[in-house]
């Protein structure tokens, strides 16, 4: 070897280009391993080949095949695996030509392909209305400009909220949009403006929070498929929906009056339900009596009808029993309440019996007011 002469003449001995006495660097002295012959290995290569290659490595079945070998080897580099998480996007002359799900794939080598795979489970957050300061505190940084909005019943509101996307399909999402997050936060801060347009402030700052966030989401869904963006949003949270702190004490004031406004009609709701039953009762209770004195009076008049047709036709058949009994019936109704002495002068009770006239006692029984 090149190096097994070099520093012979040492005094404390050379072992080789690294020295350290008699002992070389792959043994211990003389009798150790020696280092491979370099030399003899690439001989021995170069034999190999050419008994592979008849007519030398130079000649032209030997580049042929080498060739061959070179295009294989370089066609292998075509294959590639795409992990669970990820979509792989096929590229041939920089044209987009499909997209693989995961799994071994091949395309065609660098030059002519290229593969690119994006990871599609990660889930993405863009914040609308505010910013994180750093990862480290929870404080926010407020973007009023992003946050003031204006309600169906023309007031503002300050709204923050929070947008989680994925990746739907790669090869739309790398080749149809330029920056994702930013076209994401223009999309969802148009569609809670449009959503939130069509709500009071009332109803946006109580219970219709679920709604807004629905609402914006399908409509930002709907927004990005017609541009055909490749991505799926999963998620629209509110953060915080409050009234702008230049106005809250006037919005409080108004909110104020309004529950004094809903008090008031409460308690003359409650009067008018107290009052109008009553009411109703006395009008109903007036109606039944009238209905009543209406058919009594109508049964009365009709049995008066009746017990006159029923003496009239005894009269046209018996006129001197008829009269008779009316007269002896209309004596009895006149004599019924009177004091009575009744002399039978045909019998001779007269006779012996003085006439009396009790004048004190008719004046007992005389109506007031007569003499």
């Amino acid at each position: 070897m090149p190096w097994s002469s070099q520093g012979g003449g040492g005094g404390s001995g050379s072992g080789g280009p690294w020295g350290g006495g008699p002992q070389g660097p792959w043994g211990r002295g003389p009798g150790g391993p020696q280092p491979p012959d370099l030399e003899d290995l690439l001989r021995r290569g170069q034999d190999r080949l050419k008994s592979v290659l008849p007519g030398g490595v130079g000649g032209a079945r030997g580049l042929i095949i080498v060739g061959a070998l070179v295009v294989a080897i370089w066609a292998a580099t075509g294959f590639y695996r795409v992990l669970p998480d990820e979509q792989g996007v096929e590229l041939v002359f920089g044209k987009w030509v499909q997209t693989t799900q995961p799994g071994l794939n091949y395309n065609l080598p660098t030059p002519i392909g290229e593969v690119y795979t994006p990871k599609v489970t990660r889930v993405n957050r863009v914040d609308v209305g505010f910013r994180s300061e750093a990862a480290a505190t929870s404080s926010t940084r407020q973007v009023q400009t992003e946050s003031l909005m204006l309600t169906g019943d023309e007031n503002i509101i300050d709204i923050n909220f929070v947008v989680f996307w994925v990746i739907k399909d790669a090869g739309r999402f790398l080749f149809n949009i330029r920056e994702p997050a930013a076209t994401v936060k223009d999309v969802a801060e148009s569609a809670m403006r449009e959503v939130v347009g069509k709500q009071t402030i009332a109803n946006a700052l109580a219970e219709g929070r679920s709604e807004i966030e629905v609402g914006t989401q399908e409509l930002m869904q709907r927004v990005l498929d017609e541009y055909d963006t490749g991505i799926e949003i999963t998620q629209v949270e509110l953060q915080g929906v409050d009234t702008p702190a230049a106005v809250i004490d006037a919005y409080r004031d108004v909110q104020a009056a309004k529950a004094d406004k809903e008090r008031i009609i409460n308690q003359a709701q409650a009067y008018q339900n107290s009052i109008l039953p009553v009411a109703q009762g006395e009008a109903a209770k007036l109606l039944q009596e009238a209905e009543a004195y209406k058919q009594e009076t109508i049964n009365r008049a009709l049995g008066e009808a009746n017990r006159f047709t029923a003496v009239y036709n005894e009269y046209i058949q018996a006129k001197d029993v008829t009269t008779r009994r009316l007269y002896l019936e209309t004596m009895q109704d006149i004599l019924a309440g009177m004091n009575k002495v009744i002399i039978d002068s045909q019998g001779g009770g007269t006779q012996g019996v003085l006439p009396y006239l009790p004048l004190p006692e008719l004046r007992k029984v005389e109506p007031e007011g007569t003499q």
